[in-house]
């Protein structure tokens, strides 16, 4: 929470603080796409921490995480929503928004990946090395500012508590 994804697709810089993810883990969340071991697919998610991990979902949505644990566990991080900081106008364009919609910019996780540009082609980048996307520190975020709840849209492991947002941010996904 707090920090900056941004990418460089085609020229364009496009970038968003992170106000809101959710978390999964591999070794005992059934909704983890690594839960049933390593596959074509979430190959990514079982690299060490700072690995870039795009899926297609409904057939149509790009979605991002951060691959964050050591090595063969699987877990990763959803970015859920994003605060638009950069590039607003070629995100507009990529979402084929009017100025009086700007909320819905960012806040989804398929929403946030067309308005940054972000596709499976990113999936495996190194977010420390890549030329294309990356993560940087932006805003430090008092404990007090973060709240919890269940994750969106799943169906098992739902006792989870694992999604994070920034209290009365108007970005955080519906």
């Amino acid at each position: 929470m707090g920090m900056k994804l941004s990418t460089r697709i085609n020229g364009h810089v496009t970038s968003g603080q992170i106000v809101e993810v959710e978390a999964y883990r591999g070794d005992k969340d059934e909704a983890s796409h690594s839960f049933r071991g390593k596959t074509k697919r979430s190959e990514v998610m079982f690299r060490e921490g700072g690995y870039c991990y795009v899926y297609l979902i409904y057939g149509m949505y790009h979605c991002v995480n951060i691959v964050t644990e050591k090595e063969d566990l699987g877990c990763a991080v959803l970015i859920r929503a994003l605060e638009p900081l950069d590039g607003i106008e070629t995100m507009r364009k990529r979402r084929k928004l009017t100025q009086s919609k700007v909320h819905y910019l960012t806040n989804g996780p398929g929403k946030l990946c067309q308005a940054l540009g972000i596709d499976k082609k990113l999936s495996g980048e190194d977010f420390l090395n890549s030329s294309r996307i990356s993560l940087s520190s932006y805003k430090k975020i008092k404990k007090s500012q973060i709240l919890s709840g269940p994750r969106i849209g799943i169906t098992k492991s739902t006792h989870f508590n694992w999604r994070f947002y920034l209290k009365d941010n108007p970005w955080v996904s519906k």
